[in-house]
C-alpha cells in the first residue's frame, strides 16, 4: 500500500504539463514527503469543464459498514462504495515525482525496514496517479487537534504490482498515468473506457531511485 509519495515540482510546471487553467491561489512549497491526511495538490475538472488545481487532504471516506481510517489506496472499483465517484466529475489527477514502499525485510545494519523510492527516472519527472475525490463534512486531522470540515479529500487507485515493485511490495502498486492521452481519458472518458487504465506501469518505465531510512525523497527535494 502506497502511503507516502513526493511532489516537489513547482506549481507553474505542474500547471503547464497538465494544462491547468485555474491554479491554486496560494503558496505551493515542495513536499518531499506526502503522508495520509496531508493537504496536497490535485487536478480536477472544474464546473466549467476547465482543469483546475486544488489542495485536498489525502484519504477518502471509508465504507460505513467497516469504518476505520480514511482510505488512501483504492483497488476494488466494483465495490458499491466507490460507484458514486467513478464519473468524470469525481476523477482527478494526483501529481507526483516519486512514491515509496517499505522493504519487506529489515535492513541487517539498521534492524529497520528501508524506505524504497520509485520514480520514472533518476531525474524524478512528473507523473500522475489516477485518483478520485469528494467533499467530506467531518473532522480531519488528529483527535487532539481536529480540523472541522468541510474538506475536499482524495485517494488514488492501485493495481497489480509490476516486476520493479513486486519484490518490495507484493500486493499492489499505484495506478500511474504518464501521457497526455491517459490524463485526458482519466478525466473525461466514460468509466467503461477509463477503467482500462487501472493496469501496472510497464517495467521499463519505472526504477528504484533511493533506498534507506529517509521518509522524504531527499534527491527529489534537492
Amino acid at each position: 500500500m502506497c502511503n507516502l509519495y513526493s511532489i516537489t515540482t513547482n506549481q507553474a510546471a505542474i500547471a503547464d504539463l497538465f494544462r491547468v487553467v485555474r491554479r491554486y491561489e496560494g503558496n505551493l512549497p515542495p513536499m518531499p514527503g506526502v503522508f495520509p491526511d496531508y493537504p496536497a495538490p490535485v487536478i480536477r475538472n472544474g464546473d466549467n469543464g476547465e482543469r483546475e488545481m486544488a489542495m485536498m487532504r489525502w484519504g477518502m471516506p471509508p465504507p460505513p459498514r467497516t469504518g476505520g481510517p480514511p482510505v488512501t489506496n483504492i483497488r476494488n472499483m466494483s465495490s458499491p462504495h466507490w460507484r458514486a465517484w467513478l464519473k468524470p466529475e469525481h476523477r482527478c489527477l494526483v501529481p507526483a515525482n516519486s512514491f515509496a514502499e517499505y522493504a519487506p525485510e529489515p535492513n541487517p545494519e539498521t534492524k529497520k525496514k528501508d524506505v524504497v523510492w520509485f520514480a520514472l527516472a533518476e531525474s524524478r519527472p512528473l507523473f500522475a496517479f489516477a485518483g478520485i475525490w469528494t467533499n467530506f463534512n467531518g473532522d480531519r486531522g488528529t483527535k487532539s487537534k481536529p480540523v472541522p470540515g468541510p474538506h475536499m479529500v482524495y485517494g488514488f487507485l492501485t493495481t497489480t504490482p509490476n516486476a520493479v515493485v513486486e519484490p518490495i511490495h507484493q500486493k499492489a502498486m499505484p495506478v500511474i498515468l504518464t501521457s497526455t492521452e491517459e490524463w485526458n481519458a482519466w478525466l473525461r472518458a466514460p468509466w467503461d473506457e477509463a477503467k482500462a487504465l487501472q493496469t501496472p506501469l510497464p517495467n521499463e518505465q519505472l526504477t528504484i531511485v533511493d533506498r534507506g531510512a529517509n521518509k522524504e525523497d531527499k534527491a527529489s527535494a534537492a
